[in-house]
């Protein structure tokens, strides 16, 4: 597992994806979590749940907590890093027992979180100082803050790129795989690699909901008998875009044989051209590159290829969002790590992601779409129990990899059909599941 990998995956978890299991023995509460207003009055020790194993092992998160205790000093922070965080944490959750501080697992509907989780402050609080606050937020109250965001896009290598003469982004998926093609015409890279067999990275595609109309709101669209891959739906121009670049041959020719590790260094040499992913990617690709000795320089970012009245637009997704356990015996402690995690802590910097607080400046690794005008979106999660819940009868997994590896066996001739009906056989599914579950 890469060391982002569970990261990445919960950030598309928490956004849409929700299964059942998971009942806990939690009672709602009304009492929110507040930090003290002398940060020297929060006491206790409190156990801190990631899924950063990476952080935890190299001492980062140690740091963190030794700069915390700088202004806390009466708080020890305790971290638990699981390798498996859902699996893990779904069980501990059938518990009293599942940290101070965790990350909100996707495994919790959101309807349920009152029942898990201490309220934060109200939607109107906590909307006015952080991004994503609706992705957590039930009957007027918010039950999580975001560690940070990811805009969504491409990973690229510019050397590739300017090689084969593209010098502008391509503004339409026609321009996209003409660009592609160019690429395999006149250089040695791989114009696109899917990370087939690891198979999470194709979840990342359905982040792009919205670009092509810069609608915030286009992810709670989908709340209904709505057919969402209907002609001029985004989610079939998304899915048209991947099945086209596979057909066309400008992907691995096995994809069974993709590695995700590998990936970043063959990017970062160019040995492959692009890439879609979350933003959280271009820190690893450069490091990736100077690994190889190679310019970190020339791993840029493009937006979705699709523009509304002139721009890009990007969606910016929540990543897990951090909670204070209904069941924790020193909630204001808890609650204060958060706060300090959030805004001071410098976290989302490090990491070149998005940040939670609305007044923190876009990171370095963003400087192309600022320096490009492009509009960043941040993608509205107010209805995403009634998405989740449509999503999981209707038995698709808009944030599983299952039906997009059919869709590119589809496109590869491994699986028998057209696309249309591909297409139409998602839209049948989603609308009769609509008719009974998300109301």
């Amino acid at each position: 597992m890469g060391k982002r990998k569970a990261l990445t995956g919960a950030l598309l978890a928490t956004a849409i994806l929700t299964v059942a299991g998971c009942s806990g023995t939690g009672t709602a509460s009304g009492e929110t979590a507040k930090a003290p207003a002398d940060p020297a009055d929060a006491t206790g020790t409190i156990k801190v749940l990631t899924s950063r194993t990476d952080l935890v092992q190299d001492g980062t998160m140690e740091k963190y907590a030794a700069e915390f205790n700088k202004t806390h000093p009466k708080v020890k922070v305790k971290f638990e890093a699981l390798t498996d965080y859902e699996g893990e944490v779904k069980i501990r959750m059938n518990t009293d027992d599942y940290g101070d501080v965790l990350m909100i697992p996707g495994v919790v509907t959101k309807n349920d979180y009152p029942k898990f989780f201490a309220p934060l402050g109200t939607a109107e609080e906590m909307r006015a100082e952080y991004r994503f606050s609706d992705s957590t937020e039930i009957g007027g109250k918010v039950y999580g803050i975001a560690q940070f965001g990811a805009a969504n896009g491409f990973v690229y290598n510019k050397a590739v790129w300017k090689k084969a003469g593209i010098t502008e982004w391509p503004a339409s998926p026609e321009e996209f795989l003409d660009d592609l093609r160019t690429i395999e015409a006149r250089t040695d890279s791989l114009p696109y690699y899917t990370n087939f067999k690891d198979a999470w990275p194709l979840t990342g595609w359905t982040n792009n909901v919205g670009s092509a109309g810069c609608d915030a709101e286009a992810n709670n669209k989908l709340a209904g008998a709505v057919s969402p891959w209907k002609r001029g739906g985004d989610l079939r121009l998304i899915d048209t875009l991947l099945h086209d670049i596979v057909k066309e041959g400008l992907s691995e020719k096995d994809p069974s044989t993709t590695n995700w590790e590998a990936s970043k260094g063959m990017i970062a040499k160019g040995e492959i051209a692009t890439m879609q992913l979350g933003s959280w990617a271009i820190k690893q690709m450069r490091e990736a590159a100077e690994k190889a000795g190679a310019d970190p320089d020339e791993i840029g970012y493009m937006p979705f290829p699709v523009q509304k009245d002139g721009k890009f637009c990007t969606m910016v997704a929540s990543d897990y969002q951090q909670a204070v356990s209904i069941h924790s015996e020193h909630k204001a402690a808890a609650r204060a790590w958060i706060d300090w995690f959030t805004n001071e802590s410098g976290y989302s910097e490090n990491e070149g992601a998005v940040p939670a607080v609305k007044t923190s400046p876009m990171p370095s690794t963003l400087k192309d779409l600022v320096d490009n005008d492009v509009v960043f979106v941040e993608r509205s999660d107010a209805k995403a129990a009634q998405v989740n819940a449509i999503d999981n009868a209707a038995e698709i997994g808009l944030n599983k990899p299952d039906y997009r590896q059919q869709l590119i066996d589809l496109a590869r001739g491994a699986r028998k059909g057209g696309l249309d009906d591909f297409f139409a056989d998602l839209d049948k599914r989603w609308n009769e599941a609509a008719a009974t579950a998300g109301s």
